[in-house]
């Protein structure tokens, strides 16, 4: 696309003497004559004079801090604008053709909807229930009685556990498991016993669940998903957990079993959430927190254990400050006693 086109497409205009043809998006320190850059954070200003980029999607709040270049693009959202651009320049690769691949294993009873795909060596059992042009990648393995919305993508090597549901345009990357047991047992006269795990699995709508993760089926009721949710790579969610609408959980955090998380909550990377709490909706956990009791609904907690952020910052600070105090209190030993106190 010329400059000039991409500018019309997000409803702005394009700035400088310069229309060149644009082939692909590129950041700043790497972006050649035919590529997009942006630019959406001050941090990166620096970047600007040395750059070779073709044309800069510029931010309206830094637009008066850049100037002199060859063609620039100013919009409102940087990260909006390349959410609208980007499925234009990097269309998606074309959809499978419909029907069964002919090395697929499925089910005679399987309900496939219209414009469906089950790819190569996907095993598919009784009783499932596929929607309209979902895609079952390659090597899938989908249990029984399981439901799949309409424009479900499975990719490769997905493994649902029998009786998932899974909502409308959901997405599912590759080596996810969803429904496996979760994590019971009880001590019977001294040996540990697995306590079947007979609960469901409920993936809502427009839910995107990163490569490697894992959610667990419920012990008895289900563990829910809630539309909108998006969730990282290697996430583990343990049984009964509930986690509400528009959620994001970031890498690595693992939740235990049976916590409510509420709505539009952002579980930082690495953060870890004990069982049997509840995150009230809006919350905030840092990275690396790690929560031991409830959450009220809009706070920002980080630290370990997780507080109060303001509360967190000041703790760490005063930690910090340890060997300067500890001098002091020796050098006042020193001078009271009128001899040397050992260093500890």
């Amino acid at each position: 696309m010329r400059a000039s086109e991409i500018a019309a497409l997000l409803g702005s205009s394009l700035e400088g003497g310069e229309d060149p043809e644009i082939t692909g998006v590129a950041p700043l320190d790497r972006a050649g004559p035919q590529d997009l850059s942006f630019l959406a954070n001050a941090r990166y200003l620096p970047y600007v004079a040395h750059a070779r980029a073709g044309v800069i999607l510029v931010s309206a709040s830094l637009a008066d801090r850049v100037g002199g270049l060859p063609a620039r693009i100013v919009v409102g959202d940087v990260h909006g604008a390349l959410a609208k651009l980007l499925p234009v320049l990097y269309p998606e690769d074309p959809t499978p053709e419909p029907g069964v691949h002919p090395t697929a294993v499925v089910a005679d009873d399987v309900v496939l909807g219209a414009g469906a795909s089950i790819g190569p060596y996907a095993v598919v059992g009784p009783g499932v229930r596929i929607g309209e042009r979902a895609r079952i990648g390659a090597h899938v393995v989908i249990g029984a009685r399981c439901e799949l919305g309409a424009e479900v993508v499975l990719h490769p090597h997905v493994t649902l556990y029998p009786g998932v549901r899974i909502g409308d345009r959901s997405i599912v990357h590759s080596g996810v498991r969803v429904g496996v047991d979760g994590f019971g047992y009880a001590q019977v006269d001294g040996v540990i016993r697995k306590i079947p795990q007979v609960g469901g699995c409920i993936i809502g709508a427009d839910v995107e669940i990163g490569a490697n993760s894992t959610i667990d089926r419920g012990s008895i009721g289900a563990t829910e998903i809630g539309d909108g949710v998006k969730i990282d790579n290697l996430v583990h969610v343990g049984h009964n957990v509930r986690i509400g609408e528009h959620s994001i959980i970031v890498a690595q955090v693992g939740i235990a079993g049976s916590t409510t998380v509420g709505r539009r909550v952002t579980l930082g990377g690495q953060a870890g959430i004990p069982g049997h709490i509840h995150i009230g909706d809006g919350a905030t956990i840092a990275a690396q927190a790690g929560v031991f009791g409830d959450v009220p609904a809009g706070a920002v907690y980080s630290g370990y254990p997780a507080r109060p952020h303001r509360e967190a910052l000041r703790a760490q600070a005063a930690l910090f400050r340890l060997p300067e105090l500890l001098k002091r209190i020796r050098d006042l030993e020193r001078a009271v006693l009128g001899r040397d106190v050992p260093d500890q």
